[in-house]
Parts: structure tokens; sequence; C-alpha cells
């Protein structure tokens, strides 16, 4: 697929844990772990609005466009 999703390495630079971030977002840890692994199928902005908010990042440190 040709959309990366890097919430991973953006946790990563945060220090902070999955679980962690979706207590924050008021979202499961497993909807959060199907936007991790790519598996999604889309991303609600509001959820994107509020990811970038937490993890004091851009919508372009998460998402990245990759030609396959």
């Amino acid at each position: 697929m040709p959309i990366v999703v890097n919430l991973d390495v953006m946790l990563a630079k945060r220090k902070m844990q999955s679980k962690e971030l979706a207590e924050r977002l008021g979202i499961t840890t497993v909807n959060l772990s199907i936007l991790k692994t790519g598996k999604a199928k889309g991303v609600r902005f509001d959820t994107l609005e509020s990811i970038c908010r937490e993890l004091d990042c851009q919508p372009g440190d998460i998402l990245e466009y990759r030609e396959d």
C-alpha cells in the first residue's frame, strides 16, 4: 500500500506508549493498533487532529506516501 503510517516512529520519539495515546484520544488500543499497522481503511480528520495535538507533530509526520 502506498500510504505508510509512521505512528510508531512518532510514539518512540515522544517516548509514549500506545496505551497512553489511546487513553488520551479516547479510543481503544485495538483501534489504535489497526491504525498503526496500516490496516485501517481511513482515518477521520478529527482523530488525526487529536493525534497531532497529543504528539505535537504534523499529519505528514504520521502519514507518508511511497510509490510501489
